[in-house]
């Protein structure tokens, strides 16, 4: 048998440069990591010995580089991620970035970072990934499982004041605006490298503990606006890795009710877009049960909206009535109520037209061509023209209906509309939904209406 060939190893520049950035021997180090490890339950017994293979360039198995990281941020006062260590090749780091619902703080910070990192340097393993229904739901679990976080402050790093935190939640303001104005291919790459080069040098600042739960707030609230715009800009495997990261952070601003919504506005609709009706409901449900008593009747009417959508693609038509009639009595108290200022600031966009967008993808799924088109122009009615893409899926709702009803000549008007509205826009979602309605217009291609469609269609792709 021919001998295995030799691996010549690279020496951990890295590592070692870190390690003397510390001023931290090899024994100090080894011991620095056993204790790490030891809080998240592992059994590490490593020696200066163990450093110095590492340091030759030896790469320590399963979450050994993340403990080391950790090890060694907690001595420099500051995030250190596996990348920094040098341990980010291979199995280590490989696809699994931001698929992890971290269990501490800490390891969420890095987490979170380096997607934000790869997402800027274009990694191909996240742009190629797919979704997987269990990497949805799994972190749903996780999430409702988990205690608090007792601590968030940090000590060490650029001191972070409230100022600090209103800056970004007025950039995420403008962000948001503009993605409804003019869809998320033209504003995505401005989100993320804002995360990465801003909000990632936050994090791994010095705060206090209140300040701290309002950053991580909202950070993670501009981390599921990009997970949204990559939705929208045709990444799903993408948006998958922002959203559960954005529960995390919720988390860690002890925010449950913006976890919820993370849980049934983004993951259940990413379920919804991807054909998973049942997590669509799980999702949902997860949402109502973790903010159970801790939200208003707004949220639940959201919460409830979600679940509807994954019963009626199921075709369960009775659990999916039930469900919307909750969602229309929520709204109905929250409406009611003289003062709404108990409304935090990410559910507010939710109103009666949001709720019949909701209701009218029900009613099509469900076959109920009637209720599809009320409640489309329901939602149509309510919607301002500053929200055109939402406007345009209202449009092709509605045509979709009209199809339905077997009103051919309407759809294709309606459809125009919407054709209109996303010439502005760079949205993946609303070219969807037009090449959804184009199916289903495919039995009446003969009629003169229809081809005029499909033209004005190819011609606004060229």
């Amino acid at each position: 048998m021919a001998a295995r060939p030799l691996v010549a190893r690279q020496p951990n520049e890295r590592l070692q440069a870190l390690i003397q950035e510390a001023a931290c021997s090899n024994a100090g180090l080894a011991r620095r990591v056993n204790l790490c490890g030891a809080e998240h339950g592992l059994d590490l017994r490593y020696d200066k010995t163990s450093v110095a293979r590492w340091l030759r360039g030896q790469q320590p198995r399963g979450r050994a580089p993340a403990i080391i990281a950790e090890a060694l941020g907690r001595k420099l006062g500051r995030t250190v991620t596996i990348d920094e260590i040098g341990m980010a090749n291979g199995k280590n780091l490989a696809s699994g970035v931001g698929l992890m619902f971290s269990p501490t703080v800490l390891g969420a910070i890095e987490q979170v970072s380096e997607l934000w990192r790869s997402d800027v340097g274009r990694r191909d393993f996240l742009t190629g990934s797919s979704v997987a229904a269990s990497a949805l739901v799994e972190p749903s679990r996780d999430w409702l499982i988990s205690t608090p976080d007792p601590q968030v402050a940090r000590t060490a790093g650029p001191r972070v004041g409230l100022s600090d935190v209103a800056a970004l939640r007025a950039m995420t303001q403008a962000l948001v605006d503009l993605d409804h104005q003019y869809g998320s291919g033209q504003v995505r790459p401005v989100v993320v490298h804002y995360l990465n080069s801003v909000v990632s040098g936050l994090l791994a600042g010095s705060y206090r503990e209140a300040v701290g739960r309002e950053l991580f707030a909202a950070a993670a609230r501009l981390t599921e606006l990009a997970g949204y715009m990559a939705v929208d800009t045709g990444q799903p495997g993408l948006a998958q890795r922002y959203y559960i990261q954005a529960l995390r952070l919720s988390q860690a601003a002890g925010d449950r009710g913006y976890g919820g919504y993370v849980l049934a506005a983004s993951m259940s609709h990413l379920a919804a877009q991807l054909g998973n009706p049942r997590e669509i409901a799980q999702l949902a449900r997860a949402a109502q049960e973790g903010t159970r008593g801790r939200v208003t009747p707004r949220a639940e009417a959201m919460f409830h909206a979600a679940e509807a959508r994954g019963h009626a693609l199921l075709g369960d038509v009775r659990q999916a009535q039930e469900v919307a009639g909750r969602a229309l009595a929520a709204m109905e108290r929250a409406s009611g109520e003289e003062d709404s200022g108990d409304d935090p600031a990410w559910i507010a966009h939710f109103d009666e037209a949001y709720l019949a967008d909701e209701l009218a993808h029900c009613h099509r799924d469900l076959g109920q061509a009637e209720g599809a088109a009320r409640r489309a122009q329901e939602a149509l009615a309510g919607l301002p023209a500053s929200r055109a893409r939402r406007r345009a899926i209202g449009y092709v709702l509605l045509a979709t209906a009209q199809v339905q009803q077997r009103e051919v000549e309407q759809a294709c008007h309606t459809g125009l509309q919407a054709v209109e509205l996303l010439g502005s826009l760079r949205s993946n979602r609303g070219v969807e939904y037009l090449e959804d309605l184009q199916e289903r217009l495919e039995p009446y291609r003969d009629e003169p209406v229809v081809r005029e469609f499909g033209a004005r269609l190819e011609l606004q792709a060229a």
